[in-house]
């Protein structure tokens, strides 16, 4: 039986008074269930759910591609037969479409990874609506009920892929908000990777994840910011820790114990339905597309050499040509109201200009809206003791403020959505950057790159990339160093276009850690 879940934890061992849990979103009640039923419960929200908008989605797609292609007034007579056998057959293949979904993982991949988004969908959506569009034609065509139009079908092919797309992102944002959604958490092992595991669950609440505590006989000393979240035991407490806490999620980062122990305890844990994550050694370099494969059973994780072939560098150069071309043109008109209001704010130029070092330790110019004062620069010195970095646990490397009095107001909006940064399409079109790639680092933090981190420079510096979309200013240095070294080595058009797609949402609703 389990109490109430997302509430504060009850302690279990005298080291467990330390603190409260730093929770970040809110209580989940929970009534006397079995961890199975509470896992369906879980489970159920998000499946129908996404199954109620994926039916709702597929249904407004084909409506839409009916009323558009509707034949005229005078063939409406002799034609009215036709759209109406057609809408029968697709309402009755319906169970078919999620089905699929189903097969294809649409349904299962939100209770295995915290960070699942539909930006992650959107590979199976495609293949989904591609496949269900065509064996809709065959069976129409073959029992001869209808013979729905090419244009028809691409139409409801390209609405299917935009509305499942938003109403999933819609139907996560609506689960996210209810209690059922929120996992209870443990991470097993409070060294240097456990710990940095916890501050990820604190800073994404969005992941849905209540970092109940850590569970380690032999815990590090508490980084900043962690001095809340309490030690509620040692590794042998964890199936109690698991049954008082209600705890569906144990992550295990590296701790002291012995291979058969956290074998012993992993298979315990399986008996009690709990989802277990295991951080890999060498996780440094193990990117989220690594292939897994076996030999005689035993799984390896396979890490391919890194090598960016011609065709792949091409893709990746039409791609920054062809987008850069079209927002430049599309955002002409906010470029000069952009200007305007910079100008009328604050004295000095619009554009702001920086050397940055780029591809092949080449540095060049980078193009930026200007959102500081003129003499921004000369102010740095006298501002020192605000740096954020300056403060214990901070990394002199780097410097960051928060709420910079250098920044300008209009220069606050520009920053905070990411509008800045648009001078840089410029940089993009010339060659110097791509759309996505490692962050462009100012020469002074660049010096602080060397040996495997130069690597980061094979590929050009990206306008966004995996440092913009997890957080920006809050990364720590060598973090984002080795972020731009997975992205490099790990590689893929997909993942740009995955990358490109979740930096729009922070240009909207305004990025995280943008100081």
């Amino acid at each position: 039986m389990r109490g109430r879940q997302g509430a504060l934890p009850t302690p279990i061992s005298p080291q467990a008074s330390e603190g409260p849990s730093a929770r970040l979103g809110k209580p989940v009640e929970v009534r006397h269930a079995t961890r199975s039923a509470l896992l369906s419960r879980r489970d159920s929200l998000i499946h129908w759910t996404l199954a109620a908008t994926d039916s709702l989605a597929l249904v407004l797609a084909f409506a839409t591609a009916e009323v558009l292609f509707a034949p005229p007034a005078h063939q409406a007579n002799t034609d009215a037969i036709v759209p109406s056998l057609e809408a029968l057959l697709f309402v009755a293949t319906l169970p078919a479409w999620l089905l699929t979904a189903k097969l294809f993982g649409l349904y299962d991949r939100d209770q295995k990874r915290t960070d699942h988004s539909t930006t992650d969908d959107l590979a199976s959506i495609i293949n989904l609506v591609t496949i269900g569009t065509w064996l809709f034609l065959a069976a129409t065509w073959s029992f001869r009920i209808a013979s729905p139009s090419f244009p028809k079908l691409l139409t409801f092919w390209a609405l299917a892929i935009l509305l499942l797309a938003v109403g999933r992102t819609a139907a996560r944002a609506l689960c996210r908000r209810r209690p059922a959604y929120v996992q209870n958490a443990v991470v097993v092992g409070a060294g240097d990777v456990g710990q940095l595991i916890a501050r990820k669950f604190l800073h994404h609440p969005e992941y849905g994840v209540n970092l109940v505590g850590f569970v380690d006989a032999t815990p590090k000393e508490r980084q900043p910011g962690l001095e809340r979240v309490p030690l509620l035991g040692g590794p042998p407490d964890l199936p109690a820790i698991v049954r008082e806490q209600g705890v569906d999620r144990a992550v295990f980062a590296f701790w002291a114990g012995s291979h058969r122990e956290m074998i012993d305890l992993i298979r315990r844990l399986n008996e009690l339905a709990v989802q277990v994550d295991i951080v890999p050694r060498g996780f440094e370099v193990v990117s989220t597309g690594a292939d897994v494969h076996a030999v005689e059973s035993i799984p390896l994780i396979g890490l391919p050499p890194f090598q960016l072939s011609p065709s792949a560098q091409l893709l990746k150069r039409a791609l920054d040509v062809s987008a850069s071309l079209v927002a430049l043109t599309l955002l002409a008109p906010a470029f000069l109201l952009i200007g305007l209001l910079i100008r009328l704010d604050s004295q000095g130029p619009v554009f702001f200009r920086q050397m940055r070092m780029g591809i092949g330790h080449a540095a060049f110019s980078m193009y930026k809206f200007r959102t500081m004062t003129v003499d921004a620069e000369r102010q740095k010195r006298a501002l020192a003791s605000l740096n954020v970095h300056a403060t214990p646990g901070g990394d002199s490397r780097m410097f960051k403020i928060v709420d910079d009095p250098r920044v300008t107001r209009i220069g606050r909006l520009l920053r905070r959505h990411l509008l800045d940064e648009l001078p840089q399409l410029l940089n993009v079109l010339k060659g110097e950057m791509s759309l996505v790639g490692p962050r462009p680092l100012i020469l002074d933090e660049d010096r602080h790159v060397d040996g495997w981190a130069r690597r980061r420079l094979d590929l050009k510096p990206g306008m966004t990339g995996l440092w913009q979309v997890l957080g920006r200013s809050r990364i720590p240095f060598e973090e984002m160093v080795q972020i731009d070294y997975r992205y490099v080595t790990n590689w893929s058009l997909w993942l740009d276009i995955r990358l490109l797609l979740r930096t729009l949402p922070l240009m909207l609703k305004g990025a995280r850690g943008a100081y």
